[in-house]
């Protein structure tokens, strides 16, 4: 929809051929900012095929290299807060940029490294806190910004290009890991970034009204927003919000499945499954391609959940999801990890992957409001503190057990709790009227 006559219109290009034929310029906002998501996705995906070779060219040990992956997966969490801040302040397409570019650093570095302390800070300082800067807060925001309808749909399908792109990519990087070399690989995923980087300064925008335009589906313009008035105000404000958030308990169960969310998708599964299928025989390439399956029917399963969550209750969307994930997840040791076995756990768990975010989100936008994505940021702290607890201890159960299995069996009981958890956030209450 066309802004008023006082709005500006500095319209690109884009923005002008798109708007001769009827398109939102939103949309093409999204779909940059789901190429950046799905890049930066895999590149937070690319290390559940560099275990191997890492240990077969420098003999460090599962549990070592796994403890420099949780660094990032950590990082990764905790900086979504800030990265809500950052985008408020400075802007989507500054924030952006630099992610992306502090990713491809770490990448590059990364090619050199000899010493597990080089691992360690390459990839989970340098690539965490570049991932951290557009984790799903950039989704959110944009979602949020430039769609007043269709924004269930925008964020199913921005949440579905993390879980997709960390795991669709997987099977080309184990292909190219094995014919030239996890640095070829890494090539690639240098590549891709270059690609998101380009498109990022050339087609994203801030807001609609960069580009004279209201928010689609809006038929008045959003209230001017609110920034901190000095740095350290902005720095505080996620620390604020928390505070706030913290003092109800309904936070805290988000925070507490959250968490449990993360150390049963991206540290367990994203990060060791073919590691895990390795130890019963199955090729590196075979089991990628079992994770690209789960990121098909994650993209299904996510947007439909974004779908389901505009129409019905998220608590109980979420209690089946939980649900469901743990019975597949202690089903995986019975599978014998034959192709058909793998293939039956790779569609009932990949149909839930991250389905759990759109009702996450939408509980956490009806309880806490207009602070929604900053307190939605400390969820997703949780979920990749799980994420990162996931990875050093399946790493560890593989080093000291010999087994990945007893990993995976806490990750399953782990959601069953959290399917019971969730059904406590209780429903909100309407405003009271006045007499």
């Amino acid at each position: 929809m066309n802004a008023p006559a006082d709005f500006p219109t500095r319209q690109p290009r884009l923005a002008a051929f798109l708007a001769r034929r009827g398109i939102h310029y939103g949309w093409a906002v999204a779909a940059v900012t789901f190429l950046t998501m799905l890049v930066t996705a895999g590149a937070v995906g690319a290390p559940g095929v560099l275990i191997g070779p890492l240990q077969a060219e420098f003999g460090w040990a599962t549990a070592d290299i796994s403890s420099a992956f949780a660094v990032r997966l950590m990082l990764f969490g905790l900086l979504g807060p800030f990265a809500a801040a950052f985008m408020n302040r400075f802007g989507i397409r500054p924030v952006a940029t630099v992610a992306l570019t502090l990713i491809a650093a770490g990448v590059l570095g990364s090619f050199t490294m000899t010493r597990l302390w080089h691992l360690v800070l390459l990839w989970g300082v340098v690539v965490g806190i570049g991932t951290g800067l557009t984790a799903m807060v950039l989704g959110a925001t944009v979602a949020t910004r430039w769609f007043a309808q269709r924004r269930g749909l925008v964020l199913g399908l921005l949440t579905a290009s993390t879980a997709t792109g960390q795991l669709v990519f997987l099977p080309l990087l184990a292909r190219l890991t094995e014919v030239l070399g996890w640095r070829s690989a890494l090539g690639l995923v240098l590549a891709m970034l270059l690609v998101a980087v380009v498109c990022v300064l050339l087609f994203m925008r801030d807001r609609p009204s960069d580009v004279g335009l209201l928010p689609y589906g809006a038929s008045v313009p959003p209230p001017a927003p609110v920034l901190p008035t000095t740095f350290g105000a902005m720095l505080a404000s996620p620390l604020v919000a928390l505070r706030d958030a913290a003092r109800t308990p309904t936070f805290w169960v988000l925070f507490a499945t959250f968490f449990i969310c993360g150390a049963s998708t991206n540290g367990l599964v994203q990060t060791h499954f073919v590691s895990l299928c390795g130890d019963y025989g199955m090729a590196a390439v075979t089991a990628a391609g079992m994770l690209a399956m789960i990121g098909i029917f994650d993209f299904i399963g996510t947007v439909g959940s974004g779908w389901l969550s505009d129409r019905f209750d998220s608590r109980w969307l979420l209690f089946w999801y939980y649900g469901l994930r743990g019975l597949s997840l202690l089903y995986l040791p019975f599978t014998d990890f034959s192709f058909y076995g793998l293939s039956l756990f790779a569609v009932f768990y990949g149909l839930d992957w991250v389905a759990t975010v759109p009702p996450t989100v939408k509980l956490t936008a009806d309880r806490f409001g207009e602070r929604a994505n900053l307190v939605f940021g400390w969820i997703f702290a949780g979920h990749q503190l799980g994420a990162a607890a996931a990875a050093y201890g399946a790493g560890f159960s593989r080093t000291f057990y010999q087994t990945y299995l007893p990993a995976f069996f806490v990750a399953g009981v782990l959601c069953i709790i959290a399917a019971g958890a969730i059904v406590a956030v209780r429903e909100r209450r309407p405003a009271p009227t006045a007499a």
